[in-house]
């Protein structure tokens, strides 16, 4: 499939990116092996390890936030309260990848619950800059633009802030591998990530997949360096890409938790026919579209 916008296609850039992206980091981790033979200094050390890490956050993020050309799923949002009380969102969620690692189109639909029916949220990914967010509030006709700074704040009342639905830059933290430990029975890389600029968390540790690279678990710390938010990926699927069911298939969190550990208080989210490469296209995710989505989207 080419892309809309003229760019190189899509797929083709998908396996280049891939090739290229397994030679570095091979180069990357004999570099640091032989750069140790060698006895470097400390400094030409942590270099290294910090390269290393960028790499395998640059890889996580292609496996968590890129898979397929394009996706479409229906999406349960479970929020669940200390004493167990809980609320329960469902949506369908559409995105659309304009160039590989780069710009994205999200478009999220509630169905449920009623007072929330017909409400649209939308987002223009830009890893170089700001993210454009714009919410639909149908009872009173008006699509309302989200400022860039409230990109930390809770998204929907759930225990996921916006930044968390479309992704956070890699550029925007310092990523350091601290080591290498088993999460559930899988071997991971363990990755510390430190925000370059203020933020909701002073720090992050994050346990990724050596296979899929998929993060498996991430503590967020805050500014007291105390344990606030832990996500977990608590099932993974490999879902066949193409409604023809096609040969390729990506590893894809279908079920997700992120707890506030200080007030008891998480949001456990499904997914359910989770599709790729359905061929979606810009004129998809636009203002008129979040006032009239198609039926195909939402039945």
């Amino acid at each position: 499939m080419t892309d809309r916008c003229g760019a190189v296609p899509i797929a083709m850039a998908r396996r280049t990116l891939e090739a290229t992206r397994a030679v570095m980091f091979g180069l990357c981790l004999m570099a640091a092996v032989s750069g140790l033979a060698e006895q470097p200094s400390r400094q030409s050390a942590t270099d290294a390890a910090e390269e290393n890490a960028t790499q395998i956050m640059k890889n996580a993020q292609l496996a968590f936030y890129y898979p397929g050309e394009d996706l479409k799923a229906r999406v349960t949002m479970e929020l669940i309260a200390r004493h167990g009380g809980k609320r329960t969102r469902v949506m369908t969620m559409l995105r659309r990848d304009r160039e590989e690692a780069g710009d994205q189109r999200y478009f999220v639909y509630f169905h449920e619950p009623g007072d929330v029916r017909g409400m649209t949220f939308m987002t223009w990914k830009h890893p170089d800059r700001n993210d454009d967010r714009w919410i639909f509030v149908p009872a009173v006709d008006l699509v309302r633009r989200i400022a860039a700074e409230d990109k930390h704040s809770s998204f929907v009342g759930s225990d996921f802030s916006y930044e968390d639905i479309s992704g956070r830059d890699v550029a925007d933290d310092d990523h350091t591998l601290v080591g290498q430990e088993q999460f559930e029975g899988r071997p991971c890389y363990v990755v510390q990530s430190v925000p370059k600029g203020p933020g909701a968390w002073t720090r992050r540790i994050s346990w990724i997949d050596r296979e899929s690279f998929l993060p498996l678990k991430e503590e967020y710390y805050d500014a007291q360096d105390e344990l606030y938010r832990v996500f977990t990926a608590d099932e993974i699927d490999d879902v066949v890409a193409g409604e023809g069911g096609g040969s390729t298939s990506y590893p894809t969190v279908t079920r997700r938790t992120m707890e506030n550990v200080k007030t008891g208080h998480r949001t456990t989210v499904m997914y359910d026919s989770v599709s790729y490469d359905l061929g979606l296209v810009d004129e998809d995710f636009s203002e008129r579209r979040m006032r009239r989505p198609p039926r195909s989207w939402i039945r």
